[in-house]
């Protein structure tokens, strides 16, 4: 994926940090929690900006802990996020890839908003205040779709299975067939019938 695409020419956005916050996601949307699908709201970057239009919900599980034990990159702390992405509310990631702040409250406004009808309010959420900041926004939506939102508009979908396997290579070559059983892309080789 073009990362430095969709940050375009946001002052704050690092495509490192977006990156690493898009790959989180798309592991959200595949694994779920506890056996169920869930949605989350990521907003990167332009922090400042962004907790002055947001709020907590409820005491902010990140606040008072170090910032080196707070890193988007790290895995151990990727699976605390996997957790916390259970509670309503948006995480906050700073442009250096500290997680800042969950469970917030995005104040948005639909005002000049225009998006494809069966998206919910995470989805008004960040194209709001990517339009209002500098922030690039990544949605998991509980339909286990992740979709990135920059300058208030819709600008990528990712379906997990499918982006996850295009980071892998297929190794069979020559005629193939692909089928899709339960969850499951099955790559076999073509036979040739004669």
């Amino acid at each position: 994926m073009a990362f430095k695409e969709i940050c375009g020419l946001k002052e704050y956005c690092k495509h490192e940090v977006l990156e690493h916050t898009i790959e989180l996601a798309v592991e959200i949307a595949r694994e779920g929690r506890e056996g169920r699908k869930i949605g989350t709201l990521f907003i990167v970057s332009d922090e400042n900006e962004t907790l002055k239009r947001s709020k907590n919900l409820i005491l902010d599980p990140l606040y008072g802990h170090p910032k080196e034990a707070k890193k988007i990159c790290d895995p151990n702390v990727r699976e605390t996020i996997k957790e916390l992405a259970q509670l309503d509310g948006a995480f906050i990631v700073g442009s250096d890839g500290v997680l800042i702040s969950a469970a917030r409250y995005i104040d948005a406004s639909s005002k000049c908003i225009e998006l494809p009808l069966g998206l919910g309010s995470r989805h008004m959420a960040a194209a709001s205040i990517t339009r209002d900041t500098q922030a690039v926004a990544v949605v998991v939506s509980q339909s286990s779709v992740v979709r990135i939102f920059n300058d208030g508009c819709l600008i990528a979908e990712i379906i997990p299975e499918i982006w996850l396997l295009s980071k892998e290579s297929i190794k069979i070559t020559g005629p193939r067939i692909e089928e899709k059983v339960a969850d499951l892309r099955v790559v076999s080789v073509k036979e040739d019938i004669a």
